[in-house]
């Protein structure tokens, strides 16, 4: 059973969402937040599976109580999805550097809603190649200067990997491109992600960025 915390402050809004989830077999929602410090709160209480977190809420917005969730050893099994009225607007940026695993549109369909949840539950990152070219675009404009030292630990398979994923792609896809099986492509990628202190893929699209290992206009 997959359980699920929802944080919006608009009632309604919360009402439709669980409708939605609870229509499903393997969902559960657990808990419902108003603004971001109920989030962290009931976070905290209920350790759900995904939390979804409204980016503008009173109190506390979504990023900063993605930030402390993140932060939190006691919350690493909670993996926060941002929802967001705009797609790759100005917040969702900041959102996945604090720590959320991805975002959703909150007028997406509700089978990809139903998916982005699921998807979300498993720890992969809700960046679609097409998501992660536009995520890197705002990325690029405001990034500082790369720093490729932050990459020392990694070895030259697993930098290739991490390359691969800021691609957008998955670890089959990463199999297929490498040659190599799903399981070894899914243990270098686990293995980056350890190496570089990152939460999820999302953080280490981030991280392969920042540190300058590629660029938007670079090709697997």
């Amino acid at each position: 059973m997959i359980r699920v915390l929802l944080a919006d402050d608009q009632a309604l809004i919360r009402a439709g969402f669980r409708a939605l989830l609870e229509a499903e077999d393997d969902i559960e929602v657990v808990a419902e937040a108003a603004d971001g410090a109920q989030a962290v709160a009931l976070a905290l209480e209920h350790r759900p599976d995904v939390a979804l977190v409204d980016v503008q809420m009173p109190v506390m917005d979504g990023i900063e109580a993605t930030r402390r969730i993140a932060a939190d050893e006691r919350l690493n099994g909670v993996h926060v999805v941002i929802l967001t009225n705009f797609g790759l607007d100005a917040y969702v940026f900041d959102a996945l550097r604090a720590g959320a695993g991805g975002f959703l549109v909150k007028d997406t369909e509700p089978a990809d809603l139903l998916q982005g949840v699921r998807v979300a539950a498993r720890g992969d990152a809700l960046l679609s190649p097409a998501i992660t070219r536009r995520l890197i675009g705002e990325f690029v404009a405001r990034r500082p200067e790369p720093d490729p030292e932050g990459l020392d630990v990694l070895t030259n398979r697993e930098r290739e990997v991490t390359a691969l994923v800021a691609r957008g792609m998955s670890n089959d896809e990463i199999a297929a491109h490498m040659v190599i099986s799903p399981t070894t492509a899914k243990t270098h990628v686990s293995r980056a992600m350890t190496k570089l202190g990152a939460r999820d893929r999302a953080q280490l699209v981030v991280l392969a960025y920042e540190s300058g290992l590629v660029t938007p206009r670079a090709r697997p």
